[in-house]
């Protein structure tokens, strides 16, 4: 186990103590964060979405924000703002609740498509531009937005756009009988927030991120990823395929899973782990596919099977 193994190990470790029977989503959720991604979850209330990201920001002991994006919010509250100022007789920038290294978005389809647009710039160009005047974010920079789909009223859906800028998307899910169990007991005396400990910090990410980023990939992977993205630009069930974003995506995290599985190189079983949550939220379904019932993930799923994988394993 190498040493960058091992720091992404103890930073699950940590979150674990706060986030119970999810290991999975820990793991890719992190991945995320050290391959320079946002992170979308979507699940019901009360699963533990923002738990999630608040054992994270410890952890990593990163500067957080968290906003509870509601309809009132206004793409300032984001960004920032310019005031004048009476006694230098100029206009001075207010920084929105954006500037952090991790910012948490909750129910972000709870507000106006103005807000969720104040978005754009900064997931994707880590910078916000007010006034004409650009100002970089703290890096690193991670953005982890929740959404609720159950309860459409007063909701307005993510435009393709800005779904396009999210890494992956993940839904946590009811925890398994005993994880529940275990969930009971850890709060019975204290909040499991507390029990998290800083293991890492900005300086560890940016070195993590750099590594990560120079991570070999062979030439058949390339293709491969490629492969993969052509044959949902094909599909028949499908009104949209993968952007050259997404199949960017999925190569820089395909590079995380395997520093953190203690290889530097790709192989495809890299890349077929976490293909649906790279692809899941980018394709847009045919009406065919609506009507049958079809899922994104299915799909997926399929596409995953018919395109022949190379012949590259962890042993060379």
């Amino acid at each position: 186990m190498n040493s960058y193994q091992q720091q992404i190990n103890s930073i699950v470790s940590e979150v674990k103590k706060a986030v119970i029977g999810k290991d999975q989503i820990i793991i890719k959720v992190l991945l995320a964060i050290l391959c320079k991604g946002h992170i979308l979850i979507e699940d019901i209330p009360g699963v533990g979405k923002t738990t999630l990201a608040l054992a994270f920001s410890k952890a990593l002991s990163l500067e957080h924000n968290r906003m509870q994006f509601t309809p009132d919010v206004l793409p300032s509250d984001v960004t920032g703002f310019s005031v004048y100022n009476k006694q230098t007789n100029n206009f001075e920038f207010r920084k929105g609740v954006a500037f952090c290294n991790l910012f948490l978005a909750d129910e972000i389809n709870r507000t106006s498509s103005k807000t969720q647009s104040a978005l754009l710039e900064l997931m994707e160009e880590k910078s916000i531009t007010v006034d004409g005047t650009t100002y970089r974010l703290p890096q690193p920079y991670t953005v982890i937005a929740t959404q609720n789909p159950i309860g459409s009223a007063g909701t307005h859906n993510l435009p393709d756009s800005q779904l396009d800028r999210f890494m992956i998307k993940l839904s946590m899910g009811y925890p398994d009988f005993q994880g529940e169990v275990s969930i009971l007991k850890s709060k019975f005396n204290a909040n499991p927030l507390s029990a998290v400990e800083a293991v890492a910090n900005a300086d560890t990410i940016l070195e993590l991120q750099e590594y990560i980023s120079n991570i070999y990939i062979d030439d058949r992977i390339y293709e491969y990823i490629v492969s993969l993205s052509s044959a949902t630009r094909n599909h028949p069930m499908l009104k949209l395929g993968i952007s050259p974003r997404g199949t960017l995506a999925l190569m820089q995290i395909s590079k995380g899973i395997a520093v953190a599985m203690g290889r530097d190189y790709v192989i495809p079983d890299d890349v077929t782990y976490i293909c649906a949550d790279v692809f899941s939220h980018r394709l847009m379904l045919s009406s065919k596919a609506k009507l049958s019932e079809t899922t994104a993930e299915s799909i997926v799923a399929d596409i995953i099977r018919k395109v022949p994988a190379p012949g590259i394993s962890s042993k060379g």
